[in-house]
């Protein structure tokens, strides 16, 4: 008997992970560029006495680190999810697996997001979308059931709501309703320890007051300068002849608040994961003193994770080191120390935050 044909889900996450592998999906300017960290010339610290160790919602963590949310969902989300849960407990980290709708919809697929649970990750997110939290057309909404079903599904700790309209108005069968998001991201956090992500456009300081509000526990800021998920649509509607969504995904290509100055933005009094375009130690070092809790990697993960769960080891352990050097070239020996660092911050991030002032 032939395997089913993949649903309209499964493919398109499937062509997500090779757009992202294959094509040039980057915003076309680097902002942690506009972000310097100030040398210490006497450390008076050893090397080897560095603890980048911290604990994010209550939980241990070897390093300020993130594997952050990508996929699951499709037949080679399993193996990618494997290698990354495997690393992720080997080096101490925390690891979120991408919306978990395609489970939800498709029970057949939740194995490729349970997978994780077959590794002692110290902190495990699950994934739900925002915009699905409300009624689209020809679709439900979910709610407290279908939260409390993710979590299960990889025993999560916290659960993510990921904000992620750029790309929902960019998709060709994106989702455009809004209304109500807020409301529901309240219900949710009434039940769940929530954390609100943005992916990939950035949350201003009035977005987060507002998620405060509804009771969310952290805010992962999903800033620009990584992965454009508006030019992952675009090779999508390019390759499907679709021009208007073509048009609108290389328009918003680089549309967005820059991480750096996300972070600073988005810090109302909670934890702060840094994500978008951190690709090194030293990007991570720049998050912590700008005020982020962690920082989240995605693509450098999800290359690594193609290979193997080695390769993701290598991978972490590399970010690690370059994270202690940083540590040890400004005089810090924890990871609090850090965040008592001073940053630079260099024009045009600098105007972003003094506009924001």
């Amino acid at each position: 008997m032939s395997a089913p044909e993949p649903s309209k889900t499964e493919q398109r996450k499937a062509e997500h992970v090779n757009i992202i592998l294959k094509e040039n999906v980057s915003a076309e300017y680097d902002y942690w560029n506009d972000v310097h960290l100030v040398h210490n010339a006497l450390p008076e610290i050893d090397f080897d006495e560095i603890d980048v160790s911290t604990t994010l919602f209550g939980h241990r963590l070897a390093a300020p680190l993130v594997i952050s949310s990508m996929t699951g969902g499709f037949a080679g989300g399993r193996e990618i999810n494997a290698n990354l849960a495997k690393a992720a407990a080997e080096v101490g980290v925390a690891m979120g697996v991408g919306s978990q709708r395609a489970a939800l919809e498709k029970p057949e697929l939740v194995p490729t997001y349970a997978v994780v649970k077959d590794h002692d990750i110290p902190l495990r997110f699950a994934n739900l979308g925002a915009p699905q939290l409300v009624p689209q057309e020809g679709k439900r909404a979910y709610g407290v059931d279908d939260a409390r079903r993710a979590m299960e599904m990889i025993d999560g700790h916290v659960l993510i709501c990921h904000l992620n309209f750029l790309q929902e108005i960019v998709q060709p069968e994106g989702d455009h309703r809004a209304k109500g998001v807020l409301d529901a991201i309240r219900r949710l956090s009434a039940k769940f320890p929530v954390m609100a992500k943005e992916t990939g456009a950035g949350i201003s300081r009035g977005v987060a007051q507002r998620l405060k509000g509804a009771g969310v526990k952290g805010i992962d800021v999903g800033g620009l300068g990584g992965t454009s998920f508006s030019a992952v649509e675009y090779y999508r509607a390019k390759k499907e002849a679709i021009d208007l969504k073509e048009r609108l995904g290389a328009t918003f290509w680089n549309w967005g608040i820059p991480t750096p100055a996300s972070i600073q933005l988005a810090s109302v009094g909670l934890p702060i994961v840094a994500t978008g375009g951190v690709r090194s130690g030293y990007h991570v070092a720049k998050a912590i003193v700008l005020g982020a809790s962690a920082a989240g990697m995605a693509k450098p993960m999800l290359e690594a994770a193609k290979e193997s769960a080695e390769a993701v080891v290598r991978e972490l352990r590399a970010v690690i080191e370059e994270l202690k050097a940083a540590m040890f070239l400004t005089g810090s020996r924890t990871v609090e120390e850090l965040a008592a660092q001073t940053a630079i911050v260099a024009r045009p991030t600098a105007d972003w935050l003094e506009a924001a002032k």
